[in-house]
């Protein structure tokens, strides 16, 4: 009796689950919401933890194809698998085992986790994933530990970095308040944010093209990060803002800067100065982000930008990148000559020129 029991539970448990993932997919197919959303709403209103597509992605995307496909023949057409799930199936994203499902997953180079910073390489691209759940705080230590991975492994190594986040929550909800108020703030506040600076300054210069995958909350410190890349890609339930006057305190790590060269200057000041949150469609219209996909294409939508622009002559996107944006005109044409002169003399150029004339791809090396 006992053994009818269970197996009568299990089949309702089973049912229930492939149920709740059939429909979590369908309202992100029908454009009813995002699967962070769904993801979000099934775990605070339903209870299901976790839910339904982390728990998908780790019992791995193709057994739960072939187990919705039984369930079809069994129970019919109510349980067949949603359109979504076979397209993820068949990319090859199979869940956590293959580090993309649902959702994106670390799988860091061996011996490059670190306790908050992980990096994980694909050929000349680099992802550095934010990696202190859930709210991936920038901490001292993560600004630290970030100023090591970006000088040790990144620079002068990688054509192209993607900051990604490994949890779906938050991007990174800013600085780490609670650390903050342990530091003296004449001393090591100070060379906190000149470290945070150096770093921000150092990928701004770098002939590295840096993109910011901003899947979700992107606050302070986080929003600063974004803002030092290069690009920002965001998920359609990406929210950006800066926060620090709620505190009374200010942005440090260039929020007062970077933000009014982004988004003009009034639309910054309203910003840093009523600490409102902006959704990513908004930030995609004030000029704050250079794309907003759907939540399941933003991983790897930002690795596509990174395998487009790790193929570009490294010297000329450094050279554009420190000649962009100079306040005088002038001086802007004066340095962008400068520069030319610099990009124009290198074996890349001479490269490039004659991979066109050839009518082949160009191989750049960075010469």
């Amino acid at each position: 009796m006992s053994t009818t029991a269970d197996s009568a539970t299990e089949t309702l448990v089973e049912r229930f689950g492939l149920k709740a993932l059939i429909e979590s997919c369908l309202v992100v197919e029908d454009g009813v919401a995002q699967t962070k959303d769904v993801e979000i709403g099934m775990m605070m209103g339903a209870g299901i933890l976790p839910g339904p597509f982390a728990r998908a992605d780790d019992q791995g995307l193709d057994a739960i194809l072939e187990a919705l496909e039984r369930a079809e023949s069994e129970w019919g057409p109510n349980f067949k698998a949603p359109l979504m799930l076979r397209r993820l199936v068949a990319q090859g994203r199979l869940g956590k085992k293959s580090g993309q499902g649902f959702f994106p997953y670390p799988q860091p180079d061996e011996g490059q986790s670190r306790e908050l910073v992980a990096l994980e390489t694909r050929g000349e691209v680099g992802i550095i994933w934010l990696n202190r759940p859930p709210a991936n705080p920038l901490s001292p230590q993560v600004i630290r530990e970030l100023s090591d991975v970006w000088s040790d492994e990144v620079e002068d190594k990688l054509r192209a970095v993607v900051f990604a986040s490994s949890n779906i929550f938050t991007f990174s909800a800013g600085a780490d308040i609670k650390e903050f108020t342990k530091m003296d703030p004449a001393t090591e506040g100070r060379e906190l944010v000149e470290l945070g600076h150096g770093l921000m300054r150092s990928m701004e210069r770098s002939r590295v093209a840096t993109i910011a995958s901003v899947n979700s909350l992107a606050f302070g410190g986080g929003c600063e990060l974004s803002m030092a890349c290069d690009f920002r890609i965001a998920a359609e339930s990406a929210t950006f803002g800066q926060p620090e006057i709620n505190l009374g305190i200010i942005p440090g790590f260039g929020g007062t800067q970077r933000l009014p060269r982004l988004v003009g200057e009034g639309k910054a000041l309203e910003m840093n100065l009523v600490g409102d949150p902006i959704s990513a469609g908004e930030a995609l219209r004030f000029g704050l982000v250079n794309q907003v996909v759907p939540d399941i294409e933003l991983f790897d939508t930002s690795l596509a930008w990174a395998k487009k622009l790790a193929g570009q002559a490294p010297i000329a996107i450094e050279q554009i990148k420190n000649v962009s944006a100079a306040p005088d005109l002038d001086e802007g044409l004066a340095t962008e000559g400068q520069g030319f002169a610099t990009a124009f003399g290198s074996e890349d150029a001479k490269e490039g020129i004659s991979a066109f004339l050839g009518k082949r791809q160009a191989e750049f090396k960075g010469k």
